[in-house]
């Protein structure tokens, strides 16, 4: 069982970071990243802040739309053009199918979550310019830059010359080439100067809030991965987009009324909430009070895991009455 649940995932995952619509979400990402360091200059009070702010935001949707299009794109699309036969024909049950299929899916996603986190460490590093006459931060336009330009010339020379897959290679040298990027800056200033490691980037409170992040973007795949048991793209990113909108506003719309109405109760416990995952207010606030403890990230990461693991189930549940053939 587990030889043929890592063959659904590996091709999963393979078929996955081969869709034309993960490598354009993914560059659209990098993309936004470079751009909030513009617009969040735009505001009368904490650029920095407003710079967080919107890339964990863009991290968030990012996951959001590559959660839905690749679900999508490995399991509804199988099941239209009914290829999925050859596959549950085999002696690989759906279950297992549905499984392999998610965990090659959780794989892809963390894969391109790790590289904007990267390009959003990047942004926060150089920080906006305050004044027109402050200074571009060498070290992160010079390798940041590079490593994206070094990994597409090398995809590049290796899918002309020996035929390999373009988006498979790119990103075997992107992720290694990004990481050692990040790893320089790093020890730099923004003058080339050697400083203390880690003296001059992301905070581990950033850390933790982005990895938080990364849990609500595993819930909204799995959330993604049972509506495309039944449906199709469009009705995917709708139910998707309104699990995560009232995840959200979860605690604001039902947490409060959940004492005093057993419909909000009903609500508040049949929507994951989103909400413990976004800590961002208290990140700026430099107290003990606010800081994001060890505990609660077991806490939180338990209580994704329970919704995925229920989610999943669902997903299970319902592909095993779907008519494929």
């Amino acid at each position: 069982m587990w030889q043929r649940f890592y063959t659904v995932a590996h091709n999963t995952f393979i078929e996955t970071i081969r869709q034309p619509i993960y490598g354009v979400i993914l560059l659209a990402t990098a993309m936004l990243m470079v751009l909030n360091v513009s617009l969040a200059g735009f505001t009368l009070e904490d650029d920095d802040k407003l710079l967080l702010d919107v890339g964990l935001s863009t991290l968030l949707i990012s996951g959001l739309f590559l959660s839905v299009f690749c679900a999508t794109g490995i399991l509804t699309r199988e099941i239209e053009n009914k290829t999925v036969l050859s596959v549950i024909s085999k002696p690989i049950s759906r279950p297992v199918f549905i499984l392999g299929k998610f965990a090659g899916l959780i794989s892809a996603l963390t894969l391109a979550y790790y590289i904007s986190f990267l390009v959003f460490i990047l942004a926060q590093r150089h920080g906006v310019l305050q004044n027109s006459s402050d200074p571009w931060d060498g070290p992160v336009l010079v390798l940041g830059a590079g490593a994206i330009i070094i990994s597409l010339l090398l995809a590049t020379f290796r899918n002309y010359f020996h035929g390999k897959d373009f988006p498979t290679t790119n990103l075997m040298f992107l992720t290694p080439a990004l990481t050692l990027a990040v790893i320089v800056v790093a020890k730099l200033d923004e003058h080339w100067v050697p400083i203390p490691f880690f003296s001059n980037l992301v905070g581990g409170q950033i850390i933790i809030a982005a990895y938080l992040v990364l849990l609500i973007t595993i819930i909204t795949a799995a959330v993604a991965l049972a509506a495309s048991t039944r449906f199709g793209q469009m009705p995917t990113l709708i139910i998707c987009s309104s699990v995560l909108s009232l995840g959200i506003i979860s605690d604001y719309a039902f947490g409060q009324y959940a004492d005093s109405s057993w419909l909000s109760n009903v609500a508040y416990q049949l929507v994951p909430n989103a909400g413990l995952f976004w800590v961002i207010d208290g990140l700026y606030a430099q107290s003990a009070e606010t800081a994001v403890p060890f505990e609660y990230l077991g806490y939180a990461t338990g209580y994704a895991a329970l919704w995925t693991t229920a989610i999943i189930a669902i997903a299970v549940s319902t592909f095993q009455r779907r008519e494929v053939g």
